[in-house]
């Protein structure tokens, strides 16, 4: 069986939530106990034990631990864009085309019978909808829904706060093809990634109404299209419990639940061991892969995948750090390769920093574009200098018109991961003269400081989505008032936005690609964010667990995920 299986804090699914000596096992392999690979050498492949369906037993309850519950599950809406949430919503709602181990976009058969790009000028894309698909409701999923996506996320109507119009907003139309079964969507200005636009797909009378959009999705999930079904949200359990869908017209799924439940992360490994929950990211907790190493019966699993951790810089007009020429000062003052080393080097040895705001680590497409900021504490004193944030003794934080440069940096008190990084970056920038006043924030305080922009530097985790040229747009795009799509760092520049507008239109794969690491080298000169490690991509995952793991770029495969037999 081949690798290519049938994934998952904060970006959209079409876009963009935080060499070792002893390798994993192959594909489908026992996991490992020894130190992980670098996951620049790890891409395009899954750890997820694949088993025939015949192999895996009907039945039983996958308990999958969360940070948080999301409040919103409308996953386009500006409060609903999130990972989390994502996790969930993958199982009961169409996601037309299926991403694989290595990345590449298929169209999913239980949706769509075919996705075709039959003209190019104009750019013509026909969509023909899986005959059987209908939602919870019993409303056929048709060219209706696909047009009322297009319709809410296309930007033409501000009440609906939705979180990116990337792709959308390139649209001329939405039309009705040889049946209702069939969707023909028209572009005014080409647009290369358009596999991974409709995902998920939405209903229609979710789309109609600006107030069912932005809140009809709150604390619910009122219709689902998928092969689980909702069964109940408890915000006093902090659960969200799906079960088989009888309805569901492809393949039954193994499995009789997933329940989604709230763990803190310092108690995920005694609940593994105590068999309350069959897995946990490992992330860059050396503690959990120490603790997974040692409990019965669990494998640590191992892939590559679409997440890295950064600092985000509030650049908007006004604020501390609105100067470019700042930003790039003490970007200069921080040590990524000591933190990437702190964080994950003994999880990973000889990991090395995340270099693009756009590419994955070890896929063709990624370059590292990081020297224009590269750390050089030499160099960020002398710029500090010359901007006229000087220090009146060494041991004293600069100051400039009698202001001291103070910033505040934000975590996050449900990861304990988060103070080591705050401390290590406090320490880093105090030896400069820069003071940071760290502010640690619960889940949900930290979602509205940084949807608001109430922070000068704010640490969290991007997720790459399934088109990570398009879909990182919506980080870079122009703040208007309080829409920011999700450029949180309200940070702009044209000359960025005018090159991720060439690129969408370009067809090319290799000169997209060109492009793309163009406008990364332009993001790191304006210091909007600052990646600094890569995901380990490691999972503590039941042994007997198959088709479920570490799946890296590839879709989690609720129809065949189950326990062996």
């Amino acid at each position: 069986m081949s690798c290519g299986g049938i994934n998952r804090r904060r970006a959209l699914q079409g876009g963009g939530l935080l060499a070792a000596s002893l390798f994993l096992a192959a594909c489908g392999g026992g996991g490992t106990t020894g130190q992980l690979r670098n996951p620049s050498q790890n891409a395009g492949h899954n750890d997820i034990n694949p088993m025939p369906r015949e192999q895996v037993r009907d039945g039983g309850d996958l308990r999958y631990p969360l940070d948080y519950l999301v409040t919103n599950f409308n996953n386009n809406q500006f409060d609903g864009a999130d990972a989390v949430g994502l996790l969930v919503l993958s199982a009961l709602l169409p996601g037309p085309f299926s991403s694989m181990a290595n990345g590449e976009l298929t169209p999913n058969p239980d949706y769509l019978v075919s996705a075709e790009l039959t003209s190019t000028s104009p750019q013509v894309v026909r969509y023909t909808i899986n005959p059987k698909a209908t939602w919870s409701d019993g409303t056929p999923i048709t060219w209706l829904d696909f047009l009322g996506q297009f319709k809410a996320l296309n930007g033409t109507n501000p009440a609906f706060q939705v979180a990116s119009t990337i792709g959308y907003s390139d649209m001329a139309s939405v039309a009705r093809g040889v049946d209702d079964k069939q969707a023909v969507v028209t572009y005014a200005r080409p647009f290369a990634e358009w596999k991974g636009l409709f995902s998920p797909l939405y209903p229609a009378s979710t789309n109609a109404d600006p107030s069912v959009f932005n809140s009809g999705w709150v604390n619910k999930i009122p219709v689902t299209a998928g092969p689980f079904k909702l069964d109940a949200i408890d915000l006093t359990a902090q659960t969200v419990t799906l079960s088989r869908d009888p309805k569901w017209w492809g393949q039954p799924a193994k499995l009789d639940r997933f329940i989604f439940k709230v763990y803190e992360r310092t108690a995920l490994a005694d609940s593994l061991a105590n068999n309350e929950i069959d897995f946990y990211p490992i992330a860059s907790s050396i503690d959990l892969f120490r603790r997974a190493q040692s409990i019965p019966g669990v494998v640590v699993r191992q892939s590559t995948e679409r997440l890295y951790s950064h600092i985000t810089f509030n650049g908007a007009p006004g604020a501390r750090l609105a100067d470019v020429k700042l930003r790039q000062a003490i970007a200069k003052g921080i040590d990524r390769a000591a933190l990437t080393t702190r964080l994950i080097g003994q999880i990973v040895p000889g990991a090395t920093p995340q270099g693009s705001h756009i590419y994955p680590i070890g896929t063709p497409e990624y370059r590292d574009n990081s020297a224009v900021v590269a750390f050089d504490q030499a160099a960020c004193n002398r710029e500090l200098d010359a901007l006229g944030w000087l220090r009146p003794s060494p041991d004293a934080p600069r100051a400039k018109g009698g202001q001291p440069l103070r910033l505040r940096l934000v975590g996050d008190t449900s990861n304990p991961i988060s103070d080591l990084i705050l401390k290590s970056v406090q320490d880093q920038l105090g030896q400069v003269g820069v003071a940071l006043d760290l502010v640690v924030l619960d889940s949900n305080q930290k979602d509205t400081a940084i949807k608001s922009g109430d922070f000068d530097m704010i640490g969290f985790q991007w997720q790459v989505g399934t088109t990570p040229f398009s879909g990182s747009r919506g980080l870079y795009v122009e703040p208007k008032g309080n829409d920011v799509q999700q450029n949180y760092g309200r940070i702009f520049s044209p000359e960025i936005i005018e090159l991720f507008n060439q690129g969408t239109a370009e067809l090319d794969d290799a000169k997209r690609a060109e492009i793309g690491n163009r406008v990364d080298q332009l993001i790191w000169q304006e210091v909007h964010h600052l990646p600094t490690y890569p995901s380990t991509g490691a999972y503590a995952v039941r042994s007997t667990l198959a088709n479920f793991g570490a799946a890296g770029f590839a879709d989690t495969d609720y129809i065949n995920a189950g326990f062996v037999k």
